[in-house]
């Protein structure tokens, strides 16, 4: 009997055709003549049972009326009959829901039968541009749109009422019309409210078994259907008697329907179960249309267990942290690429934080944390690598938050399953790793430059934009530090993306340091602690193809390339320490600068006063080879050390501001270590005039603190109680009278905390003051940074001017701070006197005041500018550097620009190389100086460099002619562009020149500097940078 059925159906497939049945779907969705105008005073509850009884109606008629539509009614009474639920009631709304599913029934059966008949045939290959033929269950778009509002309709009045409260989203917090549904349907009737819910699902299911129709069904009311699911298979049933009307799902329906829970889930789109499951968790509350918001039923517990089990199982699968995340991002409105909320989603770190708080959180189905974070945390990390812009700037931030949170939660399982990962490229390199011998093969590659390069972004996203100094962040990034400050010294020598994220990353991690491991790691870079992990001596870095960088391993060192490789190890070195210079200018703020350079300046202390003969052996009798050698090696070591710590020393004397200490503690300790190396110098009898002004500076400084430039406090007297001993120490043997009486009157005021002073305090004070600057310019700036060391607001220090007349007698100081047009006679003469005072800061301070008052263009001074220049000349003879270089800041380069430009380019012609050299090294100095006035012999200066460069026999004046070119472009810095814009390309052509052809070492140095400044101009020229401005119009 059943197969003839079956055999009956299929002959009415076979000429039953689509456009029947959704003309009849169509039929029973028109609006009906009770929704007319003629019926406004009739309930939108009639309305809508009077639509529905008339469109049913029709329908029935048309079946019966109308002979083009028998073959649908067979199919539809064969389908109906195969049906096992209920399809007549006395409730209108069951009755259309059931014939409308009885349709949706039909059309996916012809739209199998459609498509399983069809054969597109061959492509014709005389005409390929030809489309191919489309298969016959196609739905146009028209009709796609039918399909939808028929499955709305079914969905709002087969699924929706049925929901026990609590139970997705109800009809009447949706639409005002879902509300009108919700009041006519009438429960009381048979079937029961499970039964036709279980009834719809099913339906649905098998309608979207057909792929087109599936997608229909699931793209808009996937939600409603799960909600549907969870109520029918895990709903707890009522304990209390059960009466004889209502009807209950037996064990294998409810089984049934857990079982195609779980099927749907796993056939949608992830990020959208993810979605709906959070949603049916409880979501936010739900607008009506009157614009007040209700308060939805909160989930019942069954609901929620379920919903976050079947969330965890979302999660556990593979791209599991992918779909939660996508589900949740567009959830919120961010679209499945961005969408146009996709910039306010990624600001909402409350969402991240969320996100963070799900994924951190070990799930009830998994074994251990271990093995959930063993299989989550790589899903994690490919969360740093979209490429898709918007959507890897949500991704990567929620990774971050996620990167933080397990750390913080779970320090020991997030340092093995996501520091690890992310550290390990620069762990394959580190001075510590042994490295395996199949890669010792010189050129083999150890980390290739995708791999170098996502590490540092990573870890760039996870420190710096985290900004969660978590020790475990700490403690993992610290052996590597060496490996990541010799990156970023390799990204110096040209143009590299990962520069700033390296310079970002280190200064981000010194500052979060505790100061004695950020000193220790400063130590590590500059090559004064050999046990803190670096770079693997076999290791380095080269330039990699698409741009980046990648490192291998170094070629073997021939004999004869041994002075190469020499003078690349010491050039690499002096960059390391430049670069360190560059770094460290950066945090002077947070006082680390300050702290190392005190470190450098007790270095230095015991560099100067190390006996080297207690180094040399005393005999070399009892002594081998080996030992020979052995202390040969230390004696170098020792060598090499001193001089690092000299340069450091220079260094970052000749880079860091004033500013650099940034509290009273730092200014002590460096006094201190002054102290100590004075000692120390006295105790070995090597005091020289560099150390004796050093100690007078630094007392001076003492005095200064204690004049009343800084409001000290009882804490900073207790800092300044450990100079006691050293200034004791000074007072009573060092040989300067002067410098012991200030030593014995500081100790005073230190132990009175300030209660007893002597006039010698305040004169040193007033006298520091005034060495440091006499032309009165930064006197506001050094009162600024007084107020940092007290870190309380102060006013302008006044000196007292008894003390200074007393004591110094005619000082110039005293006129440094006129204004320009108030130089009097009197004050010209005294400066003009002072000028020739036997005490070198008298007369250094007039020279300045003079030359100040000359830029100035003071009417009296220039009446005697002659005399002037007789002074300076006289002084430059001068033995004191501090004189002589006061002299010459007379700067009267504009005015004899033509001669001195015209004596230097004949003395290059000079046939002694030595005149030749001095006079390019003095046309260099001048070109510095001269910036726009440089003007037209700017083309004769270009011409004459590039014949010396290409063409000169000397070496000597080879390397001037390109240090000329080095000061040139250092002097005119941005101003190059606009100076040299018709002459750059010439130069630097010359440059690569000199580069490649050039066979002396230093010249090709001075080139590939020049090199280097040159690209610096020219990136900042080509991409300033951005400043955030405000501007402010007073309108008229």
């Amino acid at each position: 009997m059943a197969a003839v059925r079956q055999a009956a159906c299929r002959r009415v497939l076979e000429k039953c055709g689509l456009e029947q049945i959704l003309e009849a779907l169509k039929l029973l969705l028109s609006p009906g003549e009770g929704s007319g105008s003629n019926s406004l005073q009739i309930t939108k509850h009639d309305v809508l049972l009077a639509t529905l009884k008339s469109n049913l109606s029709a329908l029935e008629d048309k079946f019966l009326k109308d002979p083009h539509w028998k073959i649908l009614k067979l199919l539809r009474d064969e389908i109906a009959n195969e049906a096992e639920w209920p399809q007549d009631s006395v409730d209108v709304t069951w009755h259309f829901t059931s014939q409308t599913l009885l349709l949706l029934l039909c059309l996916k059966e012809t739209m199998l039968h459609l498509a399983a008949d069809f054969n597109p045939g061959k492509p014709n290959p005389k005409t390929p541009e030809t489309a191919p033929a489309l298969s016959p269950d196609t739905l146009s778009i028209s009709q796609q749109k039918t399909v939808q509002s028929v499955l709305q309709f079914v969905v709002t009045l087969g699924v929706c009422p049925y929901l026990v409260p609590g139970v997705g989203v109800s009809l009447r917090y949706r639409t005002e019309f879902g509300a009108v549904v919700q009041d006519v349907v009438c429960l009381s009737a048979a079937p029961s409210a499970t039964r036709r819910l279980y009834t719809s699902c099913r339906v649905l299911l098998s309608v979207a078994q057909h792929a087109s129709l599936g997608s229909l069904v699931f793209c808009r009311h996937f939600g409603d259907i799960a909600a549907g699911l969870c109520q029918l298979g895990f709903c707890p049933s009522k304990r209390s008697p059960l009466s004889p009307e209502e009807e209950v799902l037996t064990e294998e329906e409810r089984a049934l329907s857990r079982k195609a829970l779980r099927d749907i889930l796993d056939q949608v789109y992830q990020p959208l179960a993810v979605r709906e499951l959070l949603i049916l968790q409880g979501g936010p509350p739900q607008s009506c249309s009157e614009g007040k918001m209700q308060v939805r039923c909160r989930a019942p517990a069954w609901l929620r267990r379920l919903c976050g089990q079947l969330l965890s199982e979302r999660l556990m699968r593979p791209s599991g942290v992918q779909a939660v995340v996508r589900g949740i991002l567009e959830g919120a409105g961010a679209g499945a690429a961005g969408g146009s909320d996709a910039e306010a989603t990624a600001a909402d770190w409350k969402k991240c934080d969320l996100i963070a708080k799900i994924l951190a959180s070990c799930p009830q189905q998994s074994l251990s944390p271990e093995d959930y974070y063993r299989d989550i945390c790589p899903q994690i990390l490919d969360l740093f690598h979209f490429q898709d812009k918007l959507t890897a700037r949500q991704f990567q931030r929620v990774a971050t938050t996620t990167f933080v949170t397990m750390s913080r939660e779970q320090p020991q399982l997030a340092a093995k399953y996501l520091l690890q990962p992310v550290l390990a490229p620069l762990h394959r390199c580190l001075s510590t790793t042994e490295i395996p011998e199949s890669d010792m093969v010189p050129g083999t590659i150890l980390v290739t430059e995708e791999q170098l390069s996502r590490c540092i972004e990573d870890i760039y996203k996870v420190y710096v934009v985290g900004n969660e100094p978590l020790s475990v962040l700490v403690d993992s990034l610290l052996p590597v530090l060496g490996v990541l400050f010799s990156l970023y010294c390799f990204t110096k020598q040209g143009v590299s993306h990962i520069r700033s994220l390296c310079q970002e990353i280190l200064l981000w991690i010194l500052g979060r340091l505790e100061r004695k491991k950020a000193i220790a790691s400063l130590k590590g870079f500059a090559g004064l602690d050999k046990s803190v992990p670096s770079l693997h001596s076999l290791c380095h870095f080269r330039a990699a193809t698409q741009g980046g960088i990648m490192i291998t391993i170094k070629e073997a060192v021939c004999d004869e390339d041994e002075d190469e490789a020499l003078y690349q190890k010491v050039s690499s070195e002096q960059c390391r320490v430049e670069h360190l210079g560059g770094l460290l200018s950066h945090c002077q703020e947070c006082g680390l600068t300050g702290d190392f350079f005190i470190f450098c300046l007790k270095e230095l202390t015991h560099v100067a006063v190390e006996n080297e003969t207690e180094l040399k052996m005393k005999s070399f009798s009892n002594k081998n080879l080996l030992e020979l050698e052995q202390h040969q090696t230390l004696l170098v070591e020792g060598q090499e050390r001193k001089l690092l710590v000299l340069q450091l020393v220079a260094l970052l004397c000749e880079k860091m501001s004033e500013q650099i200490f940034t509290n009273i503690t730092q200014v002590v300790d460096f006094v201190a270590a002054t102290l100590q190396r004075a000692c120390a110098s006295l105790v070995h009898q090597a005091e020289s005039t560099v150390e004796s002004q050093t100690l007078s500076m630094s007392m001076g400084l003492v005095a200064v603190m204690l004049g009343g430039a800084v409001q000290l406090k009882s804490s900073d007297f207790a800092v300044l109680k450990q100079l006691l001993p050293p200034l004791e120490k000074v007072s009573s043997t060092y040989p300067d009278p002067v410098i012991q009486e200030l030593a014995a009157d500081l100790r005073i005021t230190i132990s009175t905390h300030g209660a007893f002073s002597t006039g010698a305090v305040s004169v040193a004070a007033q006298s520091t003051l005034n060495k440091k600057d006499p032309e009165g310019k930064r006197e506001e700036q050094q009162q600024t940074s007084y107020k940092k060391y007290s870190d309380m607001s102060h006013s302008h220090h006044e000196p007292q001017q008894s003390h200074v007349a007393s004591h110094e007698g005619r000082e110039p100081s005293t006129i440094a701070n006129q204004k320009s047009g108030s130089v009097t006679t009197e004050e010209l003469q005294e400066a003009l006197l002072s000028a020739y005072d036997p005490q070198i800061p008298t007369r250094a301070a007039a020279l300045r005041t003079l030359s100040r008052w000359i830029e100035q263009r003071e009417a009296k001074v220039l009446d005697v500018q002659e005399k002037l220049l007789k002074i300076f000349l006289e002084n430059l003879e001068h033995e004191d550097t501090f004189v002589y270089l006061s002299a010459i800041q007379g700067d009267m380069v504009s005015k004899y620009r033509e001669p001195l430009i015209h004596t230097f380019l004949r003395g290059t012609r000079d046939p002694d190389s030595a005149h030749r050299a001095s006079s390019l090294s003095n046309l260099g100095e001048l070109c510095q100086r001269l910036d726009f006035m440089l003007g037209s012999v700017v083309h004769e200066v270009t011409a004459c460099l590039i014949a010396v460069a290409k063409t000169d026999h000397e070496v000597q004046v080879r390397r001037a002619a390109i240090h000329v070119i080095v000061l040139l472009l250092r002097g005119l810095s941005q101003k190059a562009t606009e100076v040299l814009r018709d002459v750059l390309k010439d130069l630097y052509c010359l440059l690569k020149h000199v580069v490649c052809l050039e066979p002396d070492d230093v010249a090709r140095l001075h080139a590939q500097l020049a090199l280097e400044e040159l690209d610096e101009i020219m990136r900042n020229f080509l991409f300033p940078p951005q400043k955030l401005e405000k501007k402010i119009t007073v309108l008229p």
